[in-house]
């Protein structure tokens, strides 16, 4: 058995910054449209509420029928290939959508951005290019870079609308888009020989056994619901600025100034949740948060106070977008993360198009009010369905690289070596990867009988 250098390698940080960056600028080009497309909307032919909320979400749905294929596909042909066919046909739905002058042209846009569904092969091709003891660093990375992704969209966005109209929105996303091309090609280090991928890749065979998981569903369910509701309060929240008074142009500011003290809120309830294993109690009262906000923000009540109820939304919101990964990684079993994740993801996007149709829905049968109403009872329900949750275990992953040598008997023994050791919850060795994964509680660990039992391994193989 082999224990390598947690440092990362000059190619780790290459292809890390590499992916990070082309992860980010997607995400960016995505999320710009969200604080802005209501409001100028009534530049487009056809437009109403519901077909507003339809251009929104409908990337999202797109996105979870073509994840999981792309993902595939990028086995097959390779990875740089796939992404790049992604990045093109992102590059292409954001000329559609800048060249429209009709909602439906706007639609059709979003629609083929959502089809460059390259999330699933980044990420492999980030495992691909990352040893197994780096790999949790890494995918954190990317995790960062789309909430970072995600504040700069709600600041640039409505600026680039303001200053040179909607359409400057899309033509920049696909300057976005070919700059990524670039970053593929020039920054990302070759790919290596593909290899399957637990923590990463989806196993077709697991995914009966994850979807009948009380508990992950339920985070599921979580991340279905969180990004309803986004989707469909941004039908309404730009309107809801213009009546506080604040002009479009300075509607970034205003973006600005919330998701920076959001973020400053939300860092210590983080640390405080999982340094006191608090992550359930800690997701009931970000929920919570967030439906009193959403019915704070139907009843309006002024400048600050919208101000006030936006900032407690988002606080809620990045708390659970940073929890929600971390509480699914602790509760799927040993070398079922990427199932689990990949099955999280698709939810998201799911809940990213129902939240557009029913937020533009609600607009248009009942008015603002009732978008922030209708989100409201769907946090409610969320909440009430969550407290079923268990206590989330304070376990953390372990993948350990094994020697070629160990086959059939031996890789039996060792993997029942490793569940002897206190403190390991769970393992699952797969030959084919040449890794073990494990689960393990950092407070009962017995570090040096695992360590002993690695070392004994390796000299064996040796």
């Amino acid at each position: 058995m082999r224990k390598l250098s947690g440092l990362l390698l000059a190619s780790e940080r290459r292809a890390i910054a590499g992916l990070a960056s082309l992860y980010a600028s997607r995400m960016l080009g995505l999320f710009m449209v969200l604080p802005v497309l209501a409001l100028y909307a009534d530049e487009l032919a056809g437009a109403t509420p519901l077909l507003v909320g339809l251009a929104l979400g409908i990337y999202g749905l797109t996105q979870a029928i073509l994840q999981i294929p792309f993902g595939m596909l990028s086995d097959r042909l390779g990875r740089k290939p796939v992404i790049a066919a992604g990045l093109l046909l992102f590059m292409l739905g954001s000329v559609v959508a800048a060249s429209a002058d009709t909602m439906g042209g706007v639609i059709l846009g979003r629609c083929l951005q959502g089809s460059g569904a390259v999330a699933a092969a980044i990420m492999a091709l980030l495992a691909d290019q990352t040893r197994e003891q780096v790999r949790t660093a890494a995918m954190a990375t990317i995790g960062l870079s789309i909430g970072v992704a995600f504040a700069v969209a709600m600041v640039v966005g409505p600026w680039l609308a303001a200053a040179f109209g909607l359409s400057a929105v899309f033509w920049f996303t696909a300057l976005l888009a070919a700059l990524g091309l670039v970053v593929l090609w020039k920054l990302v280090p070759p790919a290596p020989r593909r290899l399957r991928h637990r923590d990463v890749g989806i196993d077709r065979q697991q995914m009966k056994a994850i979807l009948t998981r009380a508990d992950l569903w339920r985070l599921d369910l979580s991340i279905f619901s969180l990004h309803l509701v986004l989707m469909a309060i941004f039908v309404a929240v730009p309107f809801r600025l213009v009546e506080a008074g604040i002009e479009a142009e300075r509607h970034g500011l205003t973006y600005l100034a919330i998701m920076a003290l959001a973020f400053v809120g939300m860092v210590p309830l983080v640390v405080l949740a999982e340094k006191r294993h608090l992550m359930k109690g800690m997701s009931l009262v970000a929920i919570a948060a967030i439906t009193v906000s959403l019915a704070g923000l139907a009843g309006f009540g002024g400048g600050w106070a919208l101000f006030a109820w936006l900032l407690l939304f988002f606080v809620a919101f990045n708390l659970l977008e940073a929890m929600l990964p971390s509480m699914l990684s602790k509760l799927s079993p040993a070398g079922a993360k990427g199932t689990a994740m990949g099955i999280y993801s698709t939810s998201q996007f799911i809940g990213a198009f129902f939240g557009g149709v029913l937020g533009g829905l609600l607009a248009q049968q009942w008015g603002l009010p009732a978008v922030f109403l209708g989100c409201a009872v769907v946090a409610g329900i969320w909440w009430l369905l969550m407290l079923g949750l268990p206590a989330v275990p304070h376990l953390s992953s372990e993948v350990v690289a094994l020697d070629d040598d160990q086959h059939g008997d031996a890789l039996d023994t060792l993997m029942a070596s490793f569940a002897e050791v206190a403190g390991v919850e769970d393992v699952m060795v797969v030959p084919e990867e040449r890794v073990a994964y494990l689960k393990v509680d950092r407070r009962r660990l017995d570090e040096d009988a695992l360590a002993r039992l690695i070392r004994s391994n390796r000299n064996r193989g040796d």
